[in-house]
């Protein structure tokens, strides 16, 4: 039979791989990874908040699924971030930001992390993952990997990466809709898994275990400082080859008129 973790159980695991009381904590989460747990993906929220503590602070990702359609934060759900993320969002006292790129927080600096962010530069420095990257914080990956590490597109803004994608996304201004075209930082992130690497070989990654999924722990600075590092070094060392990936493929495509 398989064992059922309670909150007290997740509090202690959560502290044995790092988490602290005051932290501000970025958290990605596969709860199908973490599950079964004391109630549900309600619990792994409750036990997060009970190991950073009243003066931490909890972050989530909280973007849209439909790019299509106005974002609404509240009631537009996120549901590709996650039923925990989904659930986050909705629950008193977590404060979301009126973005497409949103992201959700809890704690004592929730108001700062989601104040107003720009749509066409998603993960730069005035944004969510900026602003636990200037606090200092940590990023908490629960049974996934780096491919699903926002951070890291902060670091490629910050290493003035060149390759851009052509996005689109609806917003309401003054009572109208307008469409808000730019060109966003992306590609399929799958060779985002090399950081594990990266992080490993200078001891600035601890791994461990929460509920049943694996975990990853690395603070935010640490992460952007050994990408920016490599990006440096080679620029293109996320993308694929020409042939393999189509929105890697545009993103080299842009090279040459960068």
């Amino acid at each position: 039979m398989t064992q059922i973790f309670s909150i007290v159980e997740l509090v202690q695991q959560l502290e044995a791989l790092g988490v602290h009381s005051g932290a501000v904590l970025l958290v990605h989460c596969a709860f199908s990874q973490v599950k079964p747990i004391e109630d549900g993906p309600l619990g792994l929220i409750t036990a997060l908040q009970e190991a950073i503590g009243p003066s931490g602070t909890l972050v989530m990702p909280s973007m849209t699924d439909e790019e299509e359609e106005v974002f609404a934060p509240e009631r537009t759900p996120c549901l590709g971030m996650g039923v925990v993320a989904d659930l986050f969002w909705r629950l008193p006292g977590v404060l979301r930001s009126n973005s497409p790129h949103a992201f959700a927080a809890w704690g004592r600096h929730a108001s700062e992390i989601v104040a107003p962010h720009p749509i066409d530069v998603p993960h730069g420095l005035d944004s969510p993952v900026g602003r636990v990257y200037a606090l200092d914080g940590q990023v908490l990956l629960l049974g996934i990997d780096h491919t699903a590490n926002t951070t890291i597109h902060l670091a490629e803004n910050l290493a003035g990466v060149r390759y851009r994608r052509k996005k689109r996304t609806p917003a309401l201004e003054n009572g109208r809709l307008r469409w808000v075209e730019y060109r966003e930082i992306d590609h399929c992130c799958e060779n985002f898994r090399l950081v594990d690497a990266w992080l490993h070989e200078r001891g600035q990654q601890r791994m461990g275990v929460v509920g049943h999924a694996r975990a990853r722990l690395a603070r935010a600075r640490e992460i952007v400082n050994v990408v920016v590092e490599q990006l440096r070094r080679n620029e293109t060392v996320f993308l694929h080859p020409f042939g393999v990936d189509a929105e890697c493929d545009e993103a080299r495509a842009s090279l040459a008129d960068a």
